[in-house]
């Protein structure tokens, strides 16, 4: 009995210590994070009548109108009655991450005064804004799930893995805002770059129309249309949809190659650009105040 308990004893100490180790380490930051995101989330729609019903309003509005253009006018449509609970959350998904894209890379430029008097690690302002879009994202997930209920949609054991699907895009989101906020303290045209490039890769994406309009009609057309799947963005939008709301209807990456390579090739791409992200922005964090 004694021997047991010393065993578990032994076990449980290096765990402690482990965590008094992160806790001291990452405690001062955990508070500070908080702090702006509480802070953020507040005076985000400070002054507006409706408050924080506009992070649902935005990507409702935008989803009657892609739906009336492209889904009534032009009829693209995959004809399916879960397409638009897939479009408003296929929009929903790319508002979070141009929501923390846009105002991430302005982040520490908009902070600078903050770095200069308290002593953090700077990365956390851009996090913060990051985590403030991911609440609002939360939020519309709610509201696509009760339109996926009043659409009676059938949830399958793929619901599961839509976590999984949401920390990719996190990761992929975070890893372009980091290197854009390093590239913005030192050119500012980065911000006016990015505002046309996010347009172009939202209407490149197969998210106002289902990539079976393309697929469907085959040959070339096809198979350039499948490679939009190696975005990393793309191919998380898509995951997200197929797991969470049409597993029947939304090809994914995972089905429409039979090389692993080419299915790895987004979170292998994804992996690369957190870790180049995290790596320059931390070589010119301190660098940061003597260019502001």
């Amino acid at each position: 009995m004694h021997i047991v308990i010393g065993i578990v004893t032994d076990r449980i100490l290096p765990v402690k210590q482990l965590a008094k180790s992160l806790a001291s380490r990452y405690g001062y930051a955990w508070t500070v994070l908080r702090g702006l995101v509480k802070t953020d989330f507040k005076l985000r729609y400070q002054g507006s009548f409706l408050g924080i019903a506009w992070s649902v309003l935005k990507p409702l509005m935008m989803f009657c109108v892609m739906y009336v253009v492209f889904g009534k006018f032009l009829r693209m449509s995959d004809g399916t009655p879960t397409y638009p609970v897939v479009l408003l959350l296929g929009i929903s998904s790319w508002q979070f991450v141009t929501e923390s894209t846009n105002v991430g890379l302005r982040a520490v430029v908009d902070r600078g005064d903050l770095l200069r008097k308290i002593h953090f690690p700077n990365y956390i302002v851009v996090v913060s804004a990051t985590v403030g879009a991911l609440i609002s994202y939360a939020i519309n997930l709610v509201v696509v799930f009760v339109f996926a209920l009043i659409a009676r949609v059938q949830f399958t054991w793929r619901v599961v893995l839509l976590p999984f699907s949401i920390v990719e895009l996190y990761a992929i989101t975070l890893a372009v805002t980091l290197l854009m906020s390093t590239m913005y303290v030192y050119f500012r045209d980065i911000a006016h770059i990015w505002e046309v490039l996010q347009q172009l890769v939202f209407y490149g994406m197969p998210i106002i129309y289902p990539l079976t309009f393309v697929t469907d009609r085959g040959g070339w057309i096809a198979d350039v249309a499948r490679l939009e799947l190696l975005n990393p963005f793309a191919q998380t939008i898509q995951d997200i949809r197929h797991n969470f709301i049409a597993p029947e209807t939304q090809p994914t990456i995972w089905n429409q190659f039979g090389n692993w390579g080419v299915k790895l090739f987004p979170l292998f791409l994804t992996v690369v650009l957190l870790w180049l992200g995290i790596y320059l922005f931390r070589r010119n964090s301190r660098k940061f105040a003597e260019v502001m």
